[in-house]
């Protein structure tokens, strides 16, 4: 390898940032290459360290050397994710991850990936992505499956390779993403030094490193795609109207647009027909709840597996009825109406959520996506883009939905591709060297995608062994960085538990 990945450490900035009142000095390493063939501009990174550290001092526990790297992403939507910087968060308006990780003593690297629109300007926006700053409209469809993961790994192989230059802990890697993004973080976490990625890595010239990391947080993963839609019909079919919003980027900033519907008879008979399917997938993936009971569903989609996804939201449930916790400190990560006292669906005994009547919490949460939710039949999808390639704008990537396709000539992506984008498949396998650490959180009012997708990655996790903090948040909605102050604490007990042990 050249010394065209080196980190070049006499090339930094000293930077001062202010908000809320609060203010953190860095010293920024920006615009790093972190390939040696890049397609696009915005295969760069950038590294934030606390300037106290190259003062002799200690944030809390850590120096130099013993600060983790976190290391959030800033994809949603599957659209292209840009480096970020310490400052606002434009979206919610509150301080963002990478200044409050700053100023916890974290070092932070920010890495830009490809996404399905590299390559022309759109106006798209989703939960988890930034303002495009990277605008390359070349024509060149360069960020298709699996070019997101691909471009991810090749940063944290940067990362090992100036292991000895950089600040921080290289084995004390915490990604973190939200939505497409909280699929990216949770595809590093399972794919860890996978050779399926070895070919396109070479291809961009990323380092001959690891790319295995320490631990995962995950905000509403959007993935699992190819199972994804008939999850989703499990826990919608039956529901006709759907609700949603579009965001558009702007001049004026981001701006919401209603689009709102209902299902035709045609959708509806494909949600039917999908619901159908789900069962068999379940029961295919032989989990077991902590009692080391199996988790199946019957032919109507009844069973234990749907028990096991209901306890999961009376847990969240109760957490919230003893707290208000997210009431109190996350109305606005809160859906409108889901303040806990005010469920008439839920039984409470003695100050306890003892039930909760399943098919009104689903009218309750409401639709969001028609049929089929994700493999569009008529290609329309962030999902088909995603699945698309440099001559092909758009693929399914189920046969359900390419036998059901409304578009002449379609195409079916091929399996590997396919099998790249799926953090799932590497975790039943348990080949890759998957992270031992995992935080996921996604919302109970989240509908981006059905509820039985993040109790399943959940539960494969830990039936394989991992460590596992795995929460349907009461109210929240599809969002991320909600609940910083307990993320950094989940950190901060796993990277200090590590230190106590090497020290003994």
């Amino acid at each position: 390898m050249s010394d065209k990945l080196r980190l070049p450490t006499e090339q930094y900035v000293i930077k001062t940032c202010e908000q809320g009142g609060r203010k953190i000095t860095y010293r920024a390493f920006e615009n790093l290459s972190y390939c040696e063939k890049p397609v696009d501009l915005i295969q760069k990174l950038s590294i934030y360290v606390p300037e106290d550290y190259y003062h002799g001092l200690a944030i809390g526990a850590y120096d130099r050397s013993s600060a983790p790297i976190f290391m959030p992403n800033t994809v949603g939507g599957y659209l292209p994710g840009p480096v970020d910087e310490p400052g606002e968060d434009r979206y919610s308006k509150n301080v963002n991850s990478i200044f409050l990780a700053l100023e916890h003593g974290y070092v932070v690297v920010s890495a830009g990936v490809r996404g399905r629109t590299s390559g022309r300007i759109t106006a798209d926006y989703f939960e988890g992505s930034k303002e495009e700053e990277y605008i390359e409209a070349t024509g060149h469809m360069v960020g298709r499956a699996p070019a997101l993961i691909v471009d991810y790994k090749a940063a944290i192989r940067y990362l090992r390779y100036n292991r000895h230059l950089i600040p921080g802990d290289t084995e004390r890697i915490i990604t973190n993403g939200t939505s497409a993004g909280g699929a990216l973080s949770t595809l590093a976490g399972a794919t860890g030094n996978s050779p399926d990625y070895d070919s396109y890595l070479a291809e961009i010239g990323a380092a001959d490193e690891r790319d295995d990391i320490f631990a995962v947080s995950s905000y509403c993963p959007i993935h699992n795609l190819e199972n994804a839609d008939s999850a989703y019909e499990w826990l919608f079919s039956g529901q006709k109207d759907y609700y949603r919003t579009k965001h558009l980027r702007t001049d004026n900033g981001i701006i919401r647009i209603p689009d709102d519907g209902q299902m035709t008879d045609q959708q509806l008979a494909l949600s039917r027909s999908l619901k159908a399917l789900f069962p068999a997938y379940v029961n295919s993936l032989g989990l077991t709840d902590e009692a080391g009971e199996i988790l199946t569903l019957d032919e109507d989609g009844e069973g234990s597996f749907k028990e096991f996804v209901k306890e999961e939201l009376l847990a969240s449930a109760n957490k919230e009825l003893q707290t208000h916790e997210n009431e109190s400190l996350r109305t606005r990560w809160m859906m409108d109406g889901s303040e806990i006292d005010t469920q008439s669906y839920l039984t409470v005994a003695n100050n306890h959520v003892t039930d909760l009547d399943w098919d009104t919490f689903v009218t309750k949460i409401t639709r969001m996506k028609a049929a089929p939710a994700f493999d569009a039949v008529d290609l329309t999808s962030p999902e088909n883009e995603e699945f698309g390639n440099e001559v092909i704008d758009s693929r399914h990537f189920t046969a359900f939905s390419m036998e059901h396709s409304r578009v002449p000539e379609a195409e079916l992506a091929d399996d590997m591709t396919i099998r790249l984008l799926n953090p799932t498949v590497y975790i039943r396998e348990n080949k890759a060297d998957i992270a031992k650490h995992w935080r996921i959180r996604h919302g109970s009012f989240d509908r981006d995608t059905s509820l039985a997708i993040p109790v399943i990655l959940a539960t494969l996790l830990k039936n394989k062994g991992y460590d596992v903090d795995f929460e349907l948040p009461w109210g929240i909605y599809h969002c991320g960085d909600y609940d910083l102050a307990e993320l950094f604490k989940w950190i901060d007990e796993l990277c200090l538990s590590y230190q106590s042990n090497e020290i003994v």
